[in-house]
């Protein structure tokens, strides 16, 4: 009885996150960071404001897990280096060629990098702990400098393609940006160190 009690909180919090973090991404979609509000997404999510506090603990913490949640960091993160190219290609995209998600990702993409503490949630939240561990992958003594210049590669070509709706990018198919785009991100996962 009391293993199954546990269950139903945990699955009541799972359910309680989810609703939030839909709130969240609708709202920092729609109105950016700036408007949005813990107690708008409490609101919209059916709950107590200081529910959202004490799961996320800030705006900037909430902000950060709308930005990354449904994102596939894991595909990225546990690729071998034989793999990561492929996989930063592919993660380029993922929500991107997504309809349903397209929106929203773009209005967040804008937010942090229009509003100075929802880039610097993204960064210091998601970004930085995935390319340690990118970097981690590539090994050497520049892996962090690579890892950096793999995500400003791919960073580059989604604000190009999908924000700045550069002529050519926006209308190429996937498949042949990621063609061109692939070779060199294996140029920087391999690079070797000079020296």
């Amino acid at each position: 009885m009391v293993e199954q009690e546990q269950v139903s909180r945990a699955e009541r919090r799972r359910r309680t996150e989810e609703s939030i973090l839909a709130a969240a991404r609708r709202q920092f979609g729609e109105s950016g960071y700036e408007r949005t509000s813990i107690r708008g997404v409490a609101t919209e999510a059916g709950i107590d404001a200081a529910l959202v506090m004490q799961m996320f603990g800030s705006k900037e913490r909430l902000f950060a897990e709308a930005a990354s949640s449904g994102v596939d960091l894991l595909r990225l993160v546990g690729a071998t280096a034989d793999d990561l190219a492929e996989a930063a290609a592919t993660h380029l995209f993922a929500d991107f060629e997504d309809p349903g998600r397209r929106p929203g990702v773009e209005a967040l993409l804008r937010s942090c990098l229009t509003h100075p503490a929802a880039g610097a949630a993204l960064r210091d939240q998601v970004t930085t702990p995935t390319q340690a561990a990118v970097a981690a992958t590539i090994g050497g003594d520049d892996g962090e400098l690579r890892a950096a210049v793999l995500n400003a590669c791919t960073l580059g070509v989604t604000i190009a393609r999908y924000l700045l709706h550069d002529p050519i990018l926006a209308k190429a198919d996937r498949d042949d940006v990621a063609r061109v785009l692939r070779p060199a991100l294996e140029a920087i996962v391999r690079l070797k160190a000079e020296g």
